[in-house]
């Protein structure tokens, strides 16, 4: 039985892969932002183990993280939380921009720190749930698309230093996904959404889990997944 640390668990992909893994009796260690979140997500997935700690304040995640306890077995790391708020280079303000570096980009860093031990002991994976803005920048989205990129720059520099270690490290890029923050963004981008148009969060979990599941004779490195529709 396999232990899986995910952020995100509370909706869209992260809950999808999190329904997947717990079905099939896979151990969870679920990441939650405050205690409340956490009894929510433990009370969805009753067996699992949380681990709370705010992504927005990664610096403190150690400190947060060092008053709990944490799994001695990790066999999969998903970062799969992330924020986005679109604008122009010329209104978005420092505080905007360090929210999403911090929760995209330095709180999976900080995390993977953390518990690179434990996946290295386990010969581990490490999965970033990136986005289509991870390989193209467009207007509007340059703050959250810097975080992204900065993902891919984590990951594509993490699997080269650990590839001896036996750690598998993945990066997914889905395009527009029906999710809580695709209806955010639609609404900042003042258009009508319908999650029919856009990638069922379950699809992306079917990429995941696939990647997880490979033989250990084979890595999928990068993977881009679009709307079929």
């Amino acid at each position: 039985m396999a232990t899986h640390v995910i952020t995100g668990a509370g909706s869209g992909i992260g809950a999808a892969v999190a329904r997947r893994l717990h079905a099939r009796g896979d151990d969870l260690v679920l990441h939650a932002r405050d205690a409340g979140r956490a009894k929510e997500l433990a009370a969805e997935f009753p067996g699992a183990r949380t681990l709370v700690g705010d992504l927005a304040e990664p610096s403190r995640l150690s400190w947060a993280f060092s008053h709990q306890a944490l799994p001695e077995r990790v066999d999969t790391l998903l970062h799969v939380a992330g924020v986005v708020d679109l604008g122009p280079v010329g209104e978005l303000t420092p505080k905007t921009w360090r929210h999403q570096l911090d929760v995209n980009l330095v709180a999976p860093a900080e995390l993977t720190r953390l518990f690179l031990p434990q996946l290295r002991t386990a010969r581990g994976h490490v999965v970033f749930v990136n986005s289509g803005a991870g390989l193209n920048a467009h207007a509007d989205w340059s703050a959250y698309a810097a975080s992204k990129h900065g993902l891919k720059a984590l990951a594509d520099a993490l699997r080269q230093e650990e590839h001896a270690n036996g750690v598998r490290v993945t990066s997914v890029y889905p395009g527009r996904t029906a999710s809580p923050m695709q209806a955010k963004v639609h609404q900042q981008e003042g258009k009508e959404y319908d999650p029919s148009q856009w990638i069922d969060p379950e699809s992306v979990a079917t990429t995941i889990v696939t990647a997880l599941d490979l033989p250990r004779d084979a890595e999928i490195n990068d993977v881009t997944v679009r709307p079929g529709r």
